[in-house]
């Protein structure tokens, strides 16, 4: 199933149930209107449909607390960063939900920056309350996955310790287009992601070759945080990461999933 938030023309957000041509179903290329956001508890169908063309699909899920994110989890993009082995511990960083964004709504440049960067990744959309979740219970807690573009001030990542300035600004986080909650974790962890700049493939990997796997992200992350529905992590990105300017357009194409696309503007552009 995906589950998609959109609005209509002058409407509110809504959320819904997508149906594409590829599922041969009665109703290709809809999205079927539901009562609330599924993963605040049950939900049933509203009888309304609309063309996914003349809907405005935004980010399927807003974190009510936070994005976690895997840093360096790709030995492939640990060789094009780090120019070393991969670190023994786990790096990772918090971007704050006003970063986040949806499909087609602008990556903004901020003036802060001379090198903004893509980084294609799976994004793990937690389902239920959890604390230190074992490896073998990691499929209980997962809702279901999304696409994410982990944007970041190239930067200012190197020139600080820190990456939270890096990579929380605004528009820094978009993700999309729906998040699909049928898939099993065998499949999730052989999903090839592809990052394309104005068509152009710049990252190609498989989700199988991180180097911590979904379970053994979700339980790190939840072995320091308590996560909540609707927190989102990132897993983290192949080799392949390079400059995004204004007047590109992005897309990160996760087979299965389906493709997140965004232009990019200069701050102070419309």
């Amino acid at each position: 199933m995906r589950i998609a938030r959109f609005t209509l023309p002058g409407g509110d957000p809504t959320f819904g149930v997508v149906e594409l041509e590829a599922d041969q179903g009665q109703f290709p290329n809809t999205v079927a209107a539901i009562t609330a956001d599924p993963l605040t508890g049950p939900v049933k169908y509203t009888g309304a449909r609309h063309d996914l063309d003349a809907v405005r699909l935004l980010a399927p899920v807003i974190p009510r607390s936070k994005v976690v994110a895997m840093g360096l989890n790709w030995a492939d993009h640990v060789a094009e960063m780090e120019n070393g082995p991969a670190p023994t511990s786990p790096t990772m960083f918090i971007k704050p939900n006003t970063s986040v964004i949806g499909p087609e709504q602008p990556i903004v440049k901020p003036v802060e920056t001379s090198h903004l960067s893509y980084e294609g990744e799976l994004a793990i959309v937690i389902g239920r309350i959890c604390r230190r979740v074992p490896l073998e219970r990691a499929a209980e807690v997962i809702f279901g996955y999304t696409c994410a573009n982990d944007v970041t001030a190239r930067d200012l990542q190197h020139q600080e310790d820190q990456w939270t300035r890096a990579k929380g600004f605004d528009t820094f986080c978009p993700l999309g287009p729906w998040i699909v909650t049928d898939m099993t974790l065998e499949q999730a962890g052989r999903l090839n992601i592809v990052t394309t700049v104005d068509g152009e493939v710049k990252q190609d990997g498989t989700t199988a070759d991180m180097l911590r796997s979904i379970p053994e992200i979700v339980a790190l992350v939840s072995g320091f945080a308590t996560l909540l529905p609707g927190d989102v992590i990132l897993s983290g990105t192949p080799s392949g990461v390079g400059r995004l300017e204004p007047g590109q357009r992005v897309s990160v194409d996760i087979g299965g999933l389906g493709m997140l696309t965004n232009p990019v503007v200069a701050e102070g552009d419309k």
